[in-house]
């Protein structure tokens, strides 16, 4: 696996021989999995804190849904989320925040309070003032691979070749960040697993990172309680399976794995303590 490092400020991450892990904190109450359940300040910090001792080497903090059909929140009503958040754990945190927006306000506002990175699964497309914020900032991005909104994604998604498409688009967008003044040492490429595709495709896409890794960019994988791995075990084991069930998080793992296995530098997730062992062996596993 090719090694990378991230150097910002005082939180240098290198990536590569061991997996980085993205602990995920929705600060929402209509995330697909954990909504409502650390969308009031003193839980989300709680939860917060949690994750850093579970294990997590980043921590990614949202305020708008991005699941299947979510409809998006104002602007204010996202900062109201992130923001106080956001400023209470930088003190109290000794990992990188990343702020998970597609808006570049929220994305200013978040770095002034002590965010360190931006994760936008829009690729800058929806809001292209925040690639010359990134820029200015000096700071990582993570670009992701969505077809569609979150309000139609879902919605009957087709490809023509989707390793091609999705390749093409990711180094397309890696370009425009790098004209735009980002360093190409911080760009950080997710292939965005759920975001406008089946089941089948999400299983292509993992099967195949390779030609995601190839494009020389550390490669970031979200597979964690998605819909498919529910899709799949209910479909095998005939009976219902929702993201909360203990057979979704076992389903994850194996997702993690096989992203590892296949070149993915960092896994996003929602059970940090979890992956967190599963991934020492893993690591283990792949440098012997």
């Amino acid at each position: 696996m090719q090694p990378f490092t991230l150097e910002f400020g005082k939180y240098p991450l290198e990536l590569g021989p061991k997996t980085c892990i993205m602990g995920i904190l929705n600060a929402t109450p209509d995330s697909f999995s954990d909504g409502g359940k650390f969308n009031t300040f003193e839980t989300a910090v709680n939860q917060g804190i949690k994750l850093v001792e579970d294990g997590a080497h980043i921590l990614d903090i949202g305020g708008e849904s991005s699941r299947p059909f979510a409809t998006p929140v104002s602007e204010q009503e996202e900062l109201d989320r992130v923001i106080p958040v956001i400023e209470n754990l930088s003190k109290r945190i000794d990992i990188p925040i990343s702020i998970d927006t597609i808006k570049s306000n929220v994305a200013k506002e978040a770095l002034n309070a002590g965010a360190a990175i931006i994760n936008d699964i829009s690729a800058f497309e929806k809001d292209p003032a925040m690639a010359d914020l990134a820029a200015q900032r000096n700071v990582p991005v993570v670009l992701m691979h969505m077809k569609g909104t979150p309000e139609t994604m879902q919605v009957d998604p087709n490809y023509d070749d989707l390793m091609l498409e999705i390749t093409q688009y990711l180094e397309l967008r890696a370009a425009y960040a790098m004209e735009k003044g980002i360093q190409k040492n911080n760009i950080i490429l997710d292939p965005g697993i759920g975001f406008g595709k089946t089941v089948e495709h999400n299983l292509v896409l993992i099967n195949h990172l390779e030609k995601i890794t190839a494009l020389g960019f550390p490669v970031l994988m979200g597979p964690s309680r998605k819909s498919f791995i529910q899709n799949i075990l209910t479909q095998k084991e005939n009976s219902p399976v929702g993201p909360d069930d203990v057979r979704t998080e076992y389903g994850t793992l194996a997702t993690v794995a096989a992203s590892i296995l296949n070149g993915a530098h960092i896994v996003r997730v929602h059970d940090v303590k979890k992956v967190n062992s599963f991934t020492h062996i893993i690591d283990s596993i792949r440098n012997a």
